[in-house]
């Protein structure tokens, strides 16, 4: 029986082709919600979660980093996708008959210059995969989607233009997840540790917190605050460094931060992936 590896949205879904590209082996499993595909791994349902963390053009994620220290998995890997955007339509149709599409509320802004050379209209949707999936199911004239290429061929649809965002840029980097830890060096990269942590109600904690990286030689390549059960006074931090745990700088730099902190778990350590490496 193949694995499974579960991700949030449609068939089609850029969370879809990240599982393809990343994990090629695996049975995508969708599922509705970020919730829905951490229990799926939990249950033993699926192996794998693939997760969406940030985008290069929109940022964060909303609501992952508050899901991730309470999910009971652990980061296992990462992948950059590159969001290519497609416009599709019922087979047969021609772009000169197109005047409305339809996809997630983020991905329109993003081809604004091809739509408005073309005359198009955008109307938003939940989900771009869906979007496509409805309007194969229930096509209507004049009216395509505009979703990942493997969304068309998911869903029957023919591609009338190809990367059509207007920037070339935009990435979503991804995090799989699993059951069970892997502290094994792998890959031919450096590895990356993720934590989260929170710091003690004393005068410059988050300083002092981050003073044992620099003087240890440990590169922080990400930090980012966000509020706990809605409290402004509830602050918990995510972060990502170069190395491994058993690294020795590592180890004097996280012994420094514990000092300074109430909180403090580990998410996992993961080799780098392109283009970060």
């Amino acid at each position: 029986m193949a694995q499974k590896i579960a991700f949030q949205g449609a068939l089609g879904a850029y969370s879809h082709e990240a599982c393809v590209q990343a994990r090629p082996d695996f049975e995508p499993l969708s599922c509705a919600t970020f919730e829905d595909v951490i229990d799926a791994v939990r249950s033993g349902e699926a192996d794998l979660a693939m997760l969406p963390v940030e985008n290069s053009t929109y940022g964060r994620v909303a609501d992952i980093h508050r899901l991730l220290p309470q999910s009971g998995l652990h980061i296992v890997d990462e992948a950059f996708i590159r969001v290519r955007i497609s416009l599709m339509a019922p087979k047969g149709t021609t772009l000169d008959q197109i005047d409305t599409v339809r996809a997630h509320l983020v991905l329109i802004p993003q081809c604004r210059a091809f739509l408005a050379d073309h005359g198009i209209k955008a109307e938003a949707s939940a989900d771009s995969a869906g979007a496509a999936a409805e309007i194969a199911e229930h096509p209507e004239p004049g009216v395509a989607a505009l979703a990942s290429a493997l969304a068309a061929e998911t869903y029957g649809l023919d591609i009338l233009a190809q990367d059509i965002e207007d920037a070339d840029h935009n990435t979503t980097r991804f995090l799989i997840m699993g059951r069970e830890w892997d502290f094994s060096r792998r890959g031919d990269t450096h590895m990356i540790t993720s934590f989260v942590f929170r710091v003690r109600n004393i005068p410059a904690a988050l300083y002092k917190a981050m003073g044992g990286f620099a003087t240890n030689g440990v590169n922080m390549t990400k930090l980012e605050s966000y509020m706990i059960d809605g409290e402004f006074t509830a602050t918990q931090f995510y972060a990502d460094i170069t190395g491994h745990p058993d690294d020795e700088n590592v180890k004097l730099a996280m012994e420094e931060l514990e000092y300074f902190t109430s909180e403090l778990s580990l998410l996992g350590t993961y080799p780098a992936a392109f283009p970060r490496n």
